[in-house]
């Protein structure tokens, strides 16, 4: 088998580790003998190249980038990435990238921010005299199975959830969306936006493995049932880090 794994801009939205998802993707399909290629894909590149995808990754980065990528998704890209995620590709959105989905980003000067509006959802910058919402965090997300999930987070704006997108996961330890409803990030169809850094996907195999199956599943139109890997390392690490914050 064979998968393809979109990287939407390397070069400018990957501040927070963000490779590693990349890694711990391409490792867990090669362990199972799945061919991987990574299609790096930004600014000069064609958006119908996102269509030859079977998985999607975007991660975070600071403002001025945020700013550049957003306009060229606005102007380029997002209709095709639109497509892709109501067609059910699975992906995953990091931070930055998952604020990009929603209706808009409301900053703290009151500056209204246009987003991609693929997930019903938006997210306002509440100002200085709020701090940032940074910190380890654990997550129990239903859809893995109430899996709990760990990472980092580091982030100014808060996320509301609209009637028709569902939550990541509920937050244990942590802010998550916005520190107020115990929500952390959103899912919609096979597209999970999440505020986990970390990075996410070594964190957590669980998740990794939720990707690359539903992507082989969505390509190859069958069921799919991946041969397992040996997790006691990374499982030993989550059960320190859970049992470090008390959770």
């Amino acid at each position: 088998m064979k998968l393809t794994i979109g990287w939407l801009y390397p070069d400018l939205m990957n501040t927070y580790g963000d490779r590693g998802n990349i890694i711990a993707l391409t490792y867990r399909a090669r362990k199972r003998n799945i061919n991987v290629m990574i299609k790096r894909i930004s600014l000069n590149n064609s958006p119908k190249e996102i269509d030859d995808c079977d998985l999607l990754f975007m991660g975070g980065a600071q403002d001025k980038q945020q700013e550049i990528v957003n306009n060229d998704l606005l102007k380029n890209k997002g209709k095709f990435l639109k497509e892709k995620i109501d067609d059910g590709a699975p992906g995953l959105y990091v931070c930055g990238a998952y604020q990009f989905l929603g209706k808009y980003y409301l900053t703290a000067d009151s500056l209204k921010i246009i987003g991609l509006g693929i997930f019903d959802l938006y997210t306002k910058n509440p100002g200085l005299n709020y701090k940032r919402c940074i910190g380890d965090i654990i997550v129990k997300s239903d859809f893995l199975g109430g899996s709990f999930l760990v990472g980092f987070e580091n982030h100014g704006g808060r996320t509301y959830l609209g009637k028709n997108i569902l939550p990541f996961g509920k937050v244990l330890k942590g802010y998550g969306n916005n520190g107020e409803d115990k929500t952390e990030g959103a899912i919609y169809k096979n597209s999970i936006g999440t505020y986990l850094h970390g990075p996410i996907l070594p964190k957590n195999p669980e998740l990794t493995d939720w990707l690359i199956k539903k992507a082989l599943e969505k390509k190859y139109q069958k069921k799919i049932v991946l041969k397992k890997i040996d997790n006691e390392i990374e499982k030993l690490a989550k059960n320190r880090f859970v049992g470090n914050l008390g959770g």
